[in-house]
């Protein structure tokens, strides 16, 4: 079913912004509780995810992603080497291109929290049916396409 863009009410629109922001609070709360079984930040563990979604790229670029100073990735970059989750690979056409490569436990660490995430979301959808959950992820693929286009 298609919405005429001058029968969405205000309060329809505002409903669903409300209710998209406080989930994306709770899934953003929820992650970084179980950040603090690793040894990662916040802001780390999203570099991370950038360099599995993306793979290899440049400080600059990664910098860009996640909206930060080059100088603020560059530390967070420095440390995750130290923690041997990343490394610095020179260009082979370029020497002087750094490329930030992800090594495996970073992949094993991203792969621990989205799995106990998706854990936590497969607990709450016990109570739906498998029509509301395939409606629901429908939706949100749908919204997800509108909103990168625009």
């Amino acid at each position: 079913m298609t919405t005429n863009q001058n029968s969405l009410s205000d309060d329809l629109v505002a409903s669903i912004e409300k209710e998209l922001r406080f989930i994306s609070a709770i899934v953003k709360q929820k992650g970084r509780e179980m950040l603090n079984e690793y040894s990662i930040t916040p802001p780390q563990f999203i570099a991370l995810q950038w360099l599995n979604e993306d793979g290899d790229m440049t400080i600059g670029e990664l910098s860009n992603k996640m909206f930060l100073a080059c100088s603020t990735t560059t530390d967070l970059v420095d440390r995750m080497e130290k923690k041997q989750l990343l490394q610095r690979i020179k260009g082979e056409k370029d020497r002087r291109v750094i490329r930030i490569h992800l090594l495996e436990e970073g992949k094993r660490i991203i792969d621990d929290v989205i799995g106990k995430r998706q854990g936590y979301l497969k607990d709450i959808f016990v109570e739906y049916s498998d029509d509301e959950i395939v409606s629901l992820n429908r939706s949100l693929i749908k919204l997800h396409q509108e909103m990168k286009e625009n």
